[in-house]
């Protein structure tokens, strides 16, 4: 399981411009992002006690969280992912599911998943029976892409996040979503050993500061 560093920070439609015509001049867009966009729909899991909620409120140093996500309304390709930080650093596993894998959780039917011989797949079915995990709501957003391949640096900036409220069938393209609150504009820095000052000074701002903002959070504004 390999570590990466990660910032994010909260910043403006002003600051967004200015950071994508710099990036626009020193790295490449993500060659799945379509006119330089993609949209993610996700659906997250929590246990009745939201302890994944909570753990990231209060700054946990050890945590994860279990999504499952697919991109630009494809639901040809659908991964789960366990996203885990420790000690300031974060890594993600992830695994492929099949459309009918995907509509199980969603639906209910975690008892399909036991014998699925995906490892993750597997881990995600013993924390539903053992921590009561289950899905929680749908966070979606559309995201800004980019690479540069030193210090294998991904940049993104995530806006128009909206929320599924109570709604868990993230398959259903009539499934609603509403704004997440005045959850903004969220830049994303993650690379790996080094990164390289191109980009510390592409994604620098005056009084920008690193922030502990979580989409799933903002999403859970509404219950």
């Amino acid at each position: 399981m390999q570590f990466r560093h990660e910032w994010k920070h909260e910043i403006s439609f002003s600051d967004l411009l200015t950071i994508r015509s710099r990036l626009m001049a020193v790295a490449q867009i993500d060659s799945h992002a379509q006119a330089g966009i993609y949209d993610i729909r996700s659906l997250y899991f929590d246990n009745l006690q939201d302890k994944a909620l909570l753990e990231k409120l209060n700054g946990v140093n050890m945590r994860e969280k279990f999504r499952i996500r697919y991109y630009n309304g494809n639901t040809s390709y659908i991964l789960l992912e366990k996203k885990s930080r420790i000690n300031g650093l974060c890594s993600k596993e992830q695994a492929q599911l099949t459309f009918g894998e995907a509509k199980s959780i969603a639906d209910g039917h975690y008892e399909l998943l036991q014998n699925s011989g995906k490892e993750l797949l597997n881990e995600l079915y013993r924390k539903m029976q053992a921590e009561g995990l289950r899905p929680k709501t749908i966070v979606e957003y559309s995201r800004i892409p980019f690479v540069y391949a030193p210090g294998n640096v991904r940049v993104t900036l995530d806006y128009k996040i909206r929320t599924g409220l109570s709604c868990t069938d993230f398959l259903n393209p009539a499934c609603v979503t509403i704004p997440a609150g005045d959850a903004g504009i969220i830049l994303e820095v993650k690379w790996d050993e080094f990164l390289p000052s191109v980009i510390r000074d592409a994604v620098q701002l005056p009084g920008c500061h690193t922030s502990a903002f979580s989409k799933y959070a903002a999403c859970r504004i509404y219950g």
